[in-house]
């Protein structure tokens, strides 16, 4: 009986599962984000480009969640881990035929990616291209990223900026943000660094509280982490040190948020995150009491989900009012 006949078919329940579905929420908060902000900062949505880029961007979120369940289960030392923790294991999943499946989503969004780059600027060619390749060595090649203290910033900067900056990009025409553009045999990258400075304070929080997701789930995996050798951030601060990174990353949320209202590139509503902070806060005491996967680590999703909601909700009551009193 060859390997793959011992392993049980995959249900629509498990890959779900596999996929980590209730997390995939927090992967499209960035693209909400950005979409509104076109619309509030720069008066411009192309409904198209920002559904092909949807369907693209969740096909990515699928294969780096997938994808990682794999190389963990591949790479793992701890045989009790790899048996009844890494979901292939525990449920006698086929690796090669999940490693197919993750790939079939990674063909899809460069697919869609391409038809974007024809549809915007040759540029998103070389910003997609570098999502991709983090995305594929965070866990994949000789050193991987994921086992040296690098996965907590690069999931912020790609994940929580690099989604949001992009859904922007396919919004806007792109000499008002940053193009490359040919004229044989001449090219030329333009761009408006005050705008691109724009964003980067406005993605601010899309870094933090993605990087901080990231962060809670490697401290809550420690143990488990260093039996598999990975090492992480929390690995080389230690869970003390790393629990006041965690903490302080959060507050910067808020002062971030404030800056951008007070320099008026965000809308007075946004200043509506504060009324978060008390949750926020008991969420961050409940977790520096215990880092467990099962129960607490719930509190960075729950601090994610609620300040980058009322963002959510803030840019919504801008759009609406600028609308009704233009």
């Amino acid at each position: 009986m060859t390997k793959d006949a011992a392993t049980k078919p995959l249900t629509f329940k498990l890959f779900l599962e596999f996929i980590r579905l209730n997390a995939k929420t927090a992967s499209a908060i960035p693209f909400i984000l950005g979409l509104l902000y076109a619309s509030y900062y720069f008066k411009s949505v192309d409904w198209l480009n920002s559904l092909i880029y949807f369907v693209a961007q969740m096909a990515i979120a699928f294969f780096v969640t997938g994808f990682n369940n794999v190389q963990d289960y591949k790479l793992a030392i701890d045989q009790h881990y790899r048996d009844t923790y890494n979901i292939i294991g525990r449920e006698h999943l086929s690796p090669r035929r999940m490693l197919n499946l993750m790939l079939a989503f990674l063909v899809l969004a460069c697919s869609l990616g391409l038809v974007l780059v024809w549809r915007t600027n040759l540029l998103l060619l070389f910003m997609g291209g570098a999502g991709i390749f983090i995305t594929i060595f965070y866990t994949y090649g000789p050193i991987p990223f994921s086992r040296f203290p690098l996965g907590e910033i690069l999931s912020g900067v790609a994940e929580g900026f690099g989604v949001f900056f992009i859904t922007i990009y396919v919004n806007v025409a792109p000499q008002q943000l940053l193009g490359l553009f040919f004229d044989w045999p001449r090219f030329m990258v333009t761009g408006n660094l005050v705008t691109i400075l724009i964003l980067i304070l406005v993605g601010l929080p899309n870094i933090f509280t993605v990087g901080n997701l990231m962060f809670a789930d490697n401290m809550s995996d420690l143990q488990q982490d260093i039996r598999n050798q990975r090492f992480t951030l929390p690995y080389y601060l230690g869970i003390k040190h790393a629990l006041t990174v965690y903490t302080w990353v959060l507050y910067l949320c808020f002062v971030s948020v404030t800056a951008g209202v007070i320099l008026r590139v965000l809308p007075p509503e946004s200043l509506l995150v504060w009324l978060t902070l008390p949750k926020l806060r008991k969420n961050i005491r409940i977790f520096k009491q215990r880092q467990i996967k099962e129960s607490t680590f719930e509190t960075a999703i729950q601090n994610l989900m609620l300040f980058q909601g009322v963002q959510i909700v803030a840019l919504l009551l801008a759009i609406l009012r600028t609308q009704v009193f233009s």
